[in-house]
């Protein structure tokens, strides 16, 4: 700078905040360049309420991840001040969504701080799963209460995309009793085995159900008739975000997800994310092509990694209906558990053929934790020595050292769980939409 105040040869510019003008000064030139920018200046109220929004997005994010806690134990969590803890926490009881109740007493000096826990039914959330061998719904509040559920059989020739609608609208029903419960409705979160387009619900594939191009989003949202977001993703990534946010891999960043049932799905977290690609189709790995000799697998391919370690390629191998479903599985599991040499052959051979995948998926993603579910959950305790065995001989080394396996902690259901997880994302993102009158949260809940 210089000594009347403007920058010397070398300054590269200066902002005029008087004007609003940038002036440079090219150094070999000496040319002086005026072009005009604006220069934003955000009102403080506006400021401040941008930090109020996200302060709340904080506290109602640890409470329906954590479950209840005191006022002091926010305040720790989120690194806000007492007294805006106090005050937010005002805001959200005001509106219905969590309540406070005198904290037991510890035996510590001073009065102790009060427990806040959220209202299960303050905001619930619809969750829908379209499994191959079932249907499920559940109502789930806030910190994530399930309020109702219900899951049911469907037949494999049950596949007409009309009727399974109309299945989930009338489970749905059942689960919004009594009739409030439908008020408290602020998303929708559908769980389905096939390939979807994340932005509007379009499953462009799913095989196993038999399904191609179907718009599934739109068709829920017509029948259900609630004025919410509806989101709708396959049931293997929802799977993955159940147990990074309730299960096994809570607080884990680098996660693969594998669900077996007739067909295979994964969901892969990478860095605390889902890995989703560009449209949402990524994580197809049942599809990873593994066995050039093998069979057609229902998606069209030869030699896919489900015609190896599905459900069909365990009952095939151990010379049971292949078509027999949960209770011809449940009833190989039971005849391995008493030692029969068919049944634990044929989960020995599945066992290689998942260690084989895995190690590829091991190598490329380097996770630091595989969870199994679904069927795989109910065959870990059969198949976990040779899927360890072979991940040993055919994982690089330093990626398997990292590595741990574990069977699901939400069992069948989490999918579902996760479904409702998707659901409450936007509630979460910005609670503060929700601090409204019901008419004018419908109304922003469905613009």
């Amino acid at each position: 700078m210089g000594a009347d105040g403007r920058p010397d040869s070398g300054a590269l510019g200066a902002l005029d905040r008087a004007t609003g003008h940038v002036t440079r000064y090219h150094k070999h030139l000496g040319k002086r360049i005026t072009n005009q920018v604006t220069v934003r200046r955000v009102p403080i109220g506006q400021r401040s309420e941008t930090v109020r929004r996200a302060n709340l997005s904080a506290i109602v994010g640890e409470l329906h991840s954590r479950g209840p806690q005191s006022r002091s134990e926010l305040v720790a969590r989120t690194g806000l001040t007492r007294s805006a803890i106090r005050g937010l926490i005002g805001e959200l009881t005001k509106a219905g969504l969590v309540g406070e109740e005198r904290a037991v007493p510890l035996g510590n000096p001073g009065r102790p701080s009060p427990l806040v826990r959220p209202e299960p039914e303050g905001v619930v959330v619809l969750a829908l799963e379209i499994a191959v061998d079932s249907l499920a719904v559940a109502l789930v509040g806030l910190g994530g209460n399930v309020l109702a559920s219900i899951r049911v059989d469907r037949p494999r020739d049950h596949v007409s995309v009309d009727a399974i609608v109309a299945d989930l609208v009338g489970l749905a029903d059942q689960v919004l009793v009594p009739s409030r419960r439908r008020s408290a409705v602020i998303g929708v979160g559908v769980a389905v085995a096939g390939v979807v387009r994340r932005t509007d619900g379009f499953v462009s594939m799913a095989p196993n159900l038999g399904w191609r191009d179907v718009a599934l989003g739109e068709r829920l949202t017509a029948g259900l008739g609630l004025a919410v977001p509806l989101e709708v993703a396959n049931e293997a990534d929802l799977g993955a975000l159940a147990e990074v946010r309730r299960g096994a891999a809570r607080g884990a960043d680098h996660v693969i997800y594998l669900s077996g049932e007739v067909g295979v799905g994964g969901g892969i977290i990478v860095d605390g994310r889902p890995l989703l690609g560009v449209a949402g189709y990524g994580g197809e790995i049942g599809h990873l092509p593994i066995n050039p000799a093998g069979l057609r697998c229902a998606c069209g391919s030869i030699g896919c990694w489900e015609t190896e370690v599905g459900a069909s390629a365990l009952l095939r191998r151990a010379g049971r209906a292949t078509d027999g479903g949960r209770s011809e599985v449940t009833a190989l599991l039971a005849a391995a558990a008493a030692g029969d040499p068919v049944a634990l052959a044929a989960l020995e051979e599945t066992g290689d053929w998942l260690g084989l995948g895995l190690a590829g998926l091991v190598n490329i993603l380097n996770p630091g934790l595989v969870v199994f579910g679904g069927l795989f959950e109910h065959l870990y305790p059969f198949i976990e020595r040779r899927v360890r065995a072979t991940l040993d001989d055919r994982a690089l080394r330093a990626p398997r050292e990292l590595v741990g396996l574990a069977p699901s902690a939400l069992g069948d259901d989490a999918p579902l769980l996760g479904a409702a997880e998707l659901a409450f994302e936007p509630f979460l993102a910005d609670p503060a939409r929700w601090l409204q009158p019901r008419d004018s949260l419908l109304e922003r809940a469905s613009a």
